[in-house]
């Protein structure tokens, strides 16, 4: 009777996690040659592929855990294979089975997010206390937007700045919305990425039943890694709900005429496209727009911007990892922000928030650059 290594039950479970793509890959290395690693270090994405083909694998390498699922290689791919799926089912196969190693970092975040429904381990109880003395309403059936701002702006004291002038807008607009109660949970996105397929499915599950019962039909997101499971993985859940990025949300107002603003910013603005709002959604034109109509706004583009644009460095679980320095997409974007005169790094992103601002003070550039969400712009103009 053959007796099954670890490293072939592994491919297995590499295949029934979503990893039939592999048999479409004819190993043309089109995937290397686009991935943004290449910039800062060397990753193979072809080797890692033909190694999962093989079942040679090698699950105690960092490269498992490398991946920002910005989509680049995707979008280049001849064949089409879906890379992320691959290495969802790869780092599944070692969360689930415990073989190689989990980043300590990646390990904590996911406990946190299993056990307390966030990965800042913050009590569940004070996920809307970002509102503070806005006193937004509760959600009820009935209410037309739910706003779900994402676990980050909901928790971390630097980024809730960015809910609280989604909601400052929201309210001066006289828009009919609420908050979730504090049962809700983190939408499970990143933590999928990085191979922990049961909490996915536990969280999903008790945010779907959560809105279900509240009467949820329409879905307002700060962060595009929200939008992209509501919209794309929670139907097949069971989960059906228009979803709308605030971005998007923002420039239909308008273009209706129905958002005005009272003040000029004067600044010279460049827009990082986040990973998951573009190459993921296709939603490009919706950003600018939005900044583009803010009076003294001065909107500059990054040399390779839209489709070709630099990922931030915060997919696929990595926010939560440590990223030696010399090695961080962020740190490039803000020394080519800096060279092309801008003064504010504009984003739609709570996890582009995070890793641009680390950047700007590790290199110094707090002084001549800020950070700000494309919501906090508006907020100030309004």
């Amino acid at each position: 009777m053959e007796v099954l290594s670890p490293y072939k039950e592994a491919t297995d479970v590499i295949l029934e996690a979503g990893g039939e793509p592999l048999k479409l890959c004819y190993q043309c290395g089109l995937c290397t040659g686009t991935c943004p690693w290449n910039t800062v270090r060397s990753f193979i994405v072809r080797r890692m592929m033909r190694e999962a083909q093989m079942g040679a694998t090698d699950f105690g390498s960092e490269d498992v855990w490398t991946c920002v699922t910005c989509r680049a290689c995707v979008k280049r791919c001849p064949r089409g294979v879906e890379i992320i799926d691959v290495i969802r089912a790869i780092r599944r196969a070692v969360a689930s089975m415990g073989i190689g190693v989990v980043p300590d970092a990646l390990r904590i975040s996911a406990k946190n997010i299993a056990g307390v429904g966030n990965p800042l381990g913050e009590a569940p109880e004070k996920r809307n206390d970002w509102a503070g003395e806005l006193k937004v309403k509760d959600f009820a059936p009935g209410t037309d937007v739910l706003y779900f701002p994402c676990c980050v702006p909901s928790y971390d004291p630097d980024v809730k700045g960015v809910a609280r002038s989604t909601a400052a807008i929201l309210d001066k607009l006289g828009v009919d919305y609420g908050l979730i109660g504090t049962d809700a949970k983190c939408c499970g996105e990143a933590i999928r990425k990085a191979g922990h397929e049961e909490t996915f499915q536990s969280l999903a599950q008790s945010n779907i039943n959560l809105f279900t019962e509240s009467g949820v039909k329409t879905v307002l997101v700060s962060s595009p890694h929200c939008y992209h499971t509501f919209k794309a993985e929670y139907p097949e859940l069971g989960g059906q709900y228009e979803v709308v990025h605030v971005t998007q949300y923002l420039a239909e107002l308008i273009e209706k005429g129905d958002l005005k603003f009272s003040r000029k910013l004067e600044k010279k603005v460049i827009y990082s496209d986040p990973c998951y709002l573009g190459r993921h959604n296709d939603i490009y034109d919706e950003p600018r727009a939005v900044l583009k109509a803010i009076p003294g706004v001065e909107l500059l583009e990054f040399p390779d911007a839209r489709e070709e644009g630099l990922c931030c460095g915060g997919g696929g679980g990595r926010i939560w990892m440590d990223t030696p320095k010399g090695e961080r997409f962020s740190d490039i974007r803000t020394e080519q922000a800096a060279e092309m005169g801008a003064e504010v790094i504009a984003v739609a992103c709570p996890y582009c928030v995070l890793n641009y601002r680390d950047s700007v003070l590790s290199m110094g550039k707090g002084e001549a650059i800020q950070v700000k969400d494309v919501a906090e712009l508006v907020a100030e103009a309004i």
